[in-house]
């Protein structure tokens, strides 16, 4: 399934990746992602299309916010 919100994406990676969304993990996704000359941008792209890409920033950043603000030393919502 491919996510179609914020909601549905940050479950799939949280919990069913079981991939951290730590700050450093996001800035270096987002890194990628806003590279469009980066190889795994161009197959992304190819793969989803442009509108795909662009959510993906979006939650991404959206998952940077809530890093920013979650208590220091505990992990953002969704974390588990």
């Amino acid at each position: 399934m491919i996510p179609q919100n914020y909601q549905q994406w940050r479950h799939c990676i949280v919990n069913e990746c079981r991939i951290e969304l730590t700050p450093l993990y996001i800035q270096q996704r987002l890194q990628v992602l806003n590279d469009k000359s980066h190889q795994e941008t161009k197959r992304l792209t190819f793969l989803y299309g442009k509108t795909h890409l662009e959510k993906l920033i979006t939650w991404f950043n959206a998952a940077a916010c809530e890093a920013l603000t979650a208590a220091p030393g505990k992990a953002a919502p969704g974390f588990h």
